[in-house]
């Protein structure tokens, strides 16, 4: 009588397909990864290297005197900067701190630090010279910027998560249990298991923070982050319908396009427009006064009406999540048009407005950056780690797993990738592509067929 298989050689077709989905996502993502884990890195702590480049700039060297007026800044400024338009002005809590206005040149901005007990100013700071502004635009754009860049970084993201997944799996444990090479390394292991071993328990130690990190960061990508925002809409879990006190939702502008500072959750709310008799705009310090009186919390941006028919724009989002704040106010009447607050959010704006908060490190305090911190570096270890275990093997050509011929296997893993897939579009696009690129390319070209271990 033939002898039963034992239940790892019953596992062995599975562990082989999920190894070789892992090993291409680790070859062809990971680099990208590392490059999201460092600049998210240097962007988590943008308070504390803002303060160390700039703070001649940001704090003022003495604090005495009345403030001045925020008309007077400003014009002091335009006085200095004539052919820059003003178009936003920033106002921190703290007593020490100058006001930030900022202004537009051929398009990019540029931001002039005015001490407000003075008039003078510090000096000016343009956003694509600011380090943390580059680091952010790395994180999300990969320096080059556009939409192809934005789109590669959210499908790095996308295949983190296959890689977490799959590392998981690969990683349980299949034929007897052991604290050590699962939970805790192997301190007398050589070599290639010793990399082996810190591969895998770092993943399992870190696959959660890293997940949620992850996660968080999906609503600011381009279709998975407008995905959310339909989500949002259709289930009235976004911001609510009641936020917009001048009537319907008018066919105009979004907030995010005419403001500054505006927080994910109100980016989409439709600006009002007016139609005011008055040919006199309120003053800066008129707007000042109302965001005063509705308690709007600072830091906040206060943004200047887009032509006659536009408005202030009130907003704070760098503060705690239940501090957020988006006013639209009539530049004309004063007339407070929209009033939308952490409360008024949907539950699942709610969720992401505080997700985004411990993602940016601000959610709660310096242990929150540090905690992030932990996150990427262990994604960055998980990267290297993964490198030096391939090059220790020495393969001939790419040296991927083989592919697994079980049709029940592939059936099993390919439901799990087009699982994946419905939830994340971009995702789905490159599958289809690697299905393509597999039945149509690879069987063709032989030395392909080699390189790839096909």
């Amino acid at each position: 009588m033939e002898q039963a298989a034992k239940p790892v050689d019953r596992q062995r077709p599975m562990y082989m397909a999920v190894w070789r989905w892992h090993f291409y996502a680790g070859i062809f993502f990971a680099p990208f990864l590392i490059i999201l884990a460092l600049s998210g890195a240097v962007y988590l702590f943008k308070p504390q290297i803002e303060s160390a480049l700039y703070g001649h700039l940001y704090e003022v060297d003495k604090i005495g005197g009345k403030r001045l007026p925020l008309v007077e800044l400003t014009e002091r400024v335009k006085e200095q900067y004539p052919h820059y338009p003003i178009v936003s002005v920033t106002l921190e809590k703290e007593a020490k701190r100058t006001v930030k206005i900022g202004m537009m040149d051929k398009g990019e901005m540029v931001f002039a630090f005015v001490n407000p007990y003075t008039g003078k100013i510090q000096g000016t700071l343009r956003a694509d010279e600011n380090w943390t502004e580059i680091a952010k635009k790395i994180h999300s754009e990969l320096l080059i910027g556009g939409t192809l860049a934005n789109r590669f970084v959210e499908l790095a993201a996308c295949w983190g998560f296959v890689l977490l997944v799959t590392g998981l799996y690969l990683w349980w444990p299949r034929q007897s249990f052991s604290v050590f090479g699962t939970f805790w390394p192997r301190w007398r292991a050589k070599k290639r298991l010793a990399w082996r071993d810190w591969h895998a328990v770092t993943g399992i130690w870190m696959s959660g923070g890293i997940l949620l990190l992850i996660v968080t960061g999906m609503p600011w990508t381009g279709i998975m982050g407008e995905a959310i925002n339909q989500v949002a809409t259709a289930t009235n879990t976004g911001y609510p319908p009641f936020a917009f006190s001048f009537g319907p939702k008018p066919e105009s502008k979004v907030t995010k396009e005419v403001a500054q500072d505006v927080p994910w959750a109100t980016e989409q709310l439709p600006v009002p427009s007016v139609h005011g008799r008055n040919t006199t705009s309120l003053s800066l310090d008129d707007v000042y006064a109302i965001a005063e009186e509705k308690k709007v919390k600072k830091p906040f941006t206060i943004s200047l009406p887009q032509g006659p028919k536009g408005v202030f724009t009130v907003a704070t989002s760098k503060t705690k999540p239940w501090d957020n704040a988006t006013l639209h106010i009539d530049q004309y009447s004063g007339r407070v048009l929209s009033d939308v607050r952490f409360s008024d959010y949907g539950a699942l704006a709610k969720a992401i407005t505080i997700g985004i908060a411990f993602h940016e490190g601000r959610l709660f305090g310096l242990a929150n950056q540090l905690i992030n911190l932990v996150f990427c570096l262990g994604l960055i270890f998980l990267a290297v780690s993964g490198w030096v275990m391939w090059r220790k093997r020495k393969p001939k050509g790419l040296g991927a797993p083989a592919r697994v011929r079980d049709p029940q296997t592939v059936k099993t893993v390919w439901g799990g990738m087009i699982a994946a897939a419905i939830v994340m579009p971009l995702f789905a696009l490159s599958l289809l592509f690697i299905w393509l690129f597999d039945r149509l390319i690879v069987p063709r070209v032989p030395k392909l067929r080699e390189f790839l271990a096909a």
